[in-house]
């Protein structure tokens, strides 16, 4: 299983750090057990590595077609797709009763990340479809569900979400696609959308995007906007397919990675006889589609811890059969050259992927364990902490991945700039992901002008307690005292400068307060991703201090030295990031666009 990540860890994450089998003493989950989780597990495991991985590089490299009338894929992504739909993994989170397996979301991410490691582009097909049929279930009348959700589960259906405009990205609340109403209760859309992804393809027999429109007459702004379900085909009541909608296909965009998954151009009512059909209540829009760009952000977040954690088993793999160079002490020539994994600056190289693939990945994992206390437990502390924590879940993986792909290629030297090795291929799908659902700046504008201060700063007050429980049994570890104390040094940093910029913010001082919000997100993210290694490093001393098995100790070993060298290497970063902060630093905010 080396290939697409360490058994061991998943494993060990799943079971010691977020204890899922936990989840199975609540009524929703109570006819699980390990061995079901396990069997899931390896069920999507083996339909990533037969399916998924083996035309990662040719989707990368024959990328879909267009030719004025109908989008072309290679077969390899349909087959792909039909095996996922097959698995009822489209479905799984949802009750017995709708076709699901009723599978804790801690699990299905789990699932989820084999998927992304193996091929990203391909995984954003069902990924979409099962984030749009989330929302159809969770705010859709009983005529749209009975109408649209079963064919999306199985697999006939796809979905999207259509919110770009060409000259509105992040600014939603200055969309101009129109909903006219019509006699017969459903709109006429109009409009243009861009960067859609999966917006047309060859692979099911309908596509039902989720756009966003403002009705006519609505008022400007975000309460203005209105979701629709726009399906390429209208259908009957039973699903089947009748007249082509008036969505039609401008183009597809050519991207640096992700090349597998279409990015459309899509024009809606270019005939003014494109169908569409609210969802909910007029003008809350904009609130139905956070719960489908929420589950994408932790998507977006998994998608760029496991396209790093791939590049990082192979640029470890490298390491350990290129022999090249000897010891700094070693001065015979005849001597057997050395394999670069016992340089010293390779090691630095391979534990910086390990500290951000790994800590990333934990991070998505307790992003999902708290969706299930949200939903499934109904722990409206949980959903708090879960609001705090998305932008980070989002943004800490996005920045750190494409970084840890980056030292990949480095490990790999000049084989790794080509294309007949696998890691350039992942440093350029990676790049995607620092800059959809939302970039860093966005969501550190959300993070520090909203998410901290949610519910009197609960959300924080939740965040803390974790954190002392985690340094409470670290404490308790000599193996530990010297990471407790450095970490709690900057733990402090962090709770002076997060009072103080909120006070700041309270003051009114709101352009200075949030110009270096960038500067807090990458601060905070460093803070939580720091909490997580200490608590991954208590779990393993817990777990295999005591096993006299050779890789369960080299396991233990591993996980304690990554968090020393996130500790020491990484952290140390936020006490200047502290002083940008507390010094209310202008040096961006007072540029001025002549002086470029």
């Amino acid at each position: 299983m080396a290939n697409l990540m360490n058994a061991k860890d998943m494993e060990f994450l799943l079971y010691q750090v977020f204890n899922a089998q936990e989840l199975t003493q609540s009524q929703v989950f109570s006819d699980h057990d390990k061995t079901t989780f396990d069997e899931i597990l390896k069920t999507a495991y083996r339909i990533a590595e037969d399916y998924f991985l083996p035309h990662n590089a040719k989707a990368d490299a024959h990328e879909p077609q267009f030719d004025g009338e109908a989008v072309t894929t290679i077969p390899e992504v349909k087959d792909a797709w039909q095996h996922f739909a097959q698995s009822g993994l489209l479905s799984a989170r949802h009750k017995y009763e709708d076709g699901g397996m009723q599978l804790p979301a801690l699990i299905h991410a789990a699932c989820n990340a084999y998927f992304m490691s193996a091929n990203p582009s391909t995984a954003g097909y069902p990924f979409l479809t099962s984030a749009a049929a989330n929302v159809i279930h969770a705010f859709g009348n009983d005529e749209q569900k009975q109408t649209f959700l079963p064919h999306m589960f199985s697999g006939r259906f796809s979905g999207t979400m259509a919110l770009t405009e060409p000259d509105v990205g992040s600014s939603l609340g200055d969309l101009t696609t129109k909903a006219i109403p019509q006699s017969d209760g459903s709109f006429h859309i109009k409009g243009q959308k861009m960067y859609i992804s999966g917006g047309d393809q060859d692979i099911t027999e309908n596509i039902v995007h989720l756009v966003l429109a403002r009705v006519d007459g609505a008022p400007q702004g975000v309460k203005g906007i209105s979701l629709f379900i726009v399906p390429k085909f209208l259908t009957d009541a039973e699903g089947n397919l009748t007249e082509r909608n008036d969505v039609n296909l401008a183009g597809l965009l050519h991207k640096m990675g992700y090349r597998g998954t279409t990015s459309t151009v899509l024009n809606f009512g270019e005939k003014d006889q494109c169908k569409g059909y609210l969802i909910g209540e007029a003008g809350k829009g904009l609130m139905y589609m956070f719960k489908m760009m929420n589950e994408a952000r932790i998507g977006v977040g998994t998608g760029a811890a496991m396209i790093g954690y791939r590049g990082y088993l192979e640029s470890l793999e490298y390491a350990k059969n290129r022999p090249q160079g000897r010891a700094p002490d070693e001065k015979n020539p005849q001597s057997k050259p050395l394999n670069i994994i016992e340089h010293a600056d390779v090691k630095r190289m391979l534990l910086a992927q390990k500290c951000y693939v790994e800590g990333s990945l934990a991070l998505c994992l307790l992003a999902a364990k708290l969706v299930d206390e949200q939903e499934a437990l109904g722990n409206e502390d949980s959903g708090l902490l879960l609001d705090l924590l998305t932008p980070i879940v989002k943004s800490f993986p996005s920045y750190y991945g494409p970084k840890a792909n980056d030292l990949a290629i480095q490990v790999l030297a000049g084989a790794g700039y080509t294309r007949e090795y696998p890691v350039e291929q992942c440093y350029r799908d990676n790049r995607l992901n620092p800059i959809h659902e939302g970039t860093h700046g966005i969501q550190s504008l959300d993070l520090l002008g909203r998410k901290l201060w949610q519910a009197n700063g609960k959300g924080q007050q939740l965040l803390m307690t974790k954190v002392q429980a985690t340094l409470a049994s670290a404490k308790q570890k000599p193996q530990l005292s010297h990471l407790v104390d450095g970490f709690q040094t900057h733990l402090n940093t962090f709770v002076q400068t997060t009072m103080f910029l909120g006070k700041t913010l309270q003051s009114g001082d709101v352009k200075k307060g949030l110009a270096n919000s960038a500067v807090y997100l990458d601060m905070m993210g460093k803070l939580v991703v720091a909490w997580l290694w200490l608590e991954m490093a208590d779990k393993a001393i817990q777990a295999f201090v005591d096993s006299k098995d050779a890789n369960d100790q080299a396991f233990l070993a591993g996980k304690l030295q990554a968090a020393q060298y996130f500790m020491q290497w990484e952290l140390p970063e936020v006490q200047h990031q502290s002083q940008l902060l507390m010094n209310l630093d202008s040096t961006c905010l007072d540029m001025q666009v002549d002086w470029f």
